[in-house]
């Protein structure tokens, strides 16, 4: 039975029988894998918080051909979400804990079955990293479905109106339908997102998620792209993430 050993992030857990959990973890080298935890609900001694969403840390793990799952030996954590919250008030931990779920969740969404994207891989560790500063979580949250979308490949045009060829400098409305900004005059119906808002998605080609946080941005921007990502997001996916439900009741934008 091959044994390997890869920098991995964790995206969810499930149990498994009476004392054993399913661990369903995104590979730098190998893709998603999903791995039976041996004794995880029994005992938290072997993983402890190594099993928490979007939790980075180097995955050892045993595989056998035609088998779905691996066996998952241990994960050595290198970054947590549990860490990232520690020293907070109740409300700050909730939304750091809330959004690394989120981000979780729509990695698994996206990523398929041992498929390797370096990519995705690194825009998770990345954001996963940048939750343990102090700042702005939904800036985070933003710059993450921007590129998360943008790497599939079915992130809208901002540069110019696909009707008219107006470049979009001002408000725009995203006509979700037709996955596209258009210019207010070209459409009245949809999402209307601000030319600062687009704007902000501009610059974000040259910012790191560390910048990001520690940046910001201003309300109404970030009330935008929430809404236009919200209805991208549930259009490619065909439903609406549920740890997205959890993260907008914990309120935003104090």
């Amino acid at each position: 039975m091959p044994v390997y050993s890869s920098e991995a992030l964790v995206l969810r857990t499930y149990r498994y029988g009476e004392a054993d959990r399913i661990v369903v973890f995104l590979t730098e080298d190998r893709g998603k894998k999903r791995g039976v935890a041996k004794h995880a609900s029994a005992s938290r001694r072997r993983f402890g918080a190594a099993l928490e969403p979007l939790t980075r840390g180097r995955a050892t793990y045993m595989e056998r051909e035609q088998r779905e799952l691996v066996r998952l030996d241990r994960v050595e954590p290198h970054e947590t979400p549990m860490t990232a919250a520690f020293g907070r008030d109740a409300g700050d931990g909730a939304s750091v804990l809330g959004h690394a779920s989120y981000f979780a969740e729509l990695l698994d969404e996206w990523s398929p079955d041992a498929s390797p994207n370096e990519r995705l891989f690194r825009l998770g560790a990345a954001v996963g990293s940048a939750l343990a500063r102090r700042g702005s979580v939904d800036a985070l949250a933003r710059y993450f479905e921007y590129w998360l979308l943008r790497l599939e490949g079915v992130y809208p045009a901002i540069d110019r109106c696909p009707r008219c060829g107006l470049v979009l400098d001002e408000d725009a409305v995203l006509v979700a339908a037709e996955r596209a900004y258009f210019c207010g005059r070209c459409a009245h119906v949809g999402d209307r997102v601000s030319g600062a808002a687009l704007g902000f998605l501009r610059r974000l080609g040259t910012r790191t998620p560390a910048d990001v946080v520690e940046g910001g941005a201003p309300v109404g921007v970030l009330r935008d792209l929430e809404r236009a990502h919200a209805r991208l997001i549930a259009l490619h996916l065909e439903k609406t993430p549920r740890s997205a439900r959890v993260v907008k009741e914990l309120g935003h934008y104090s």
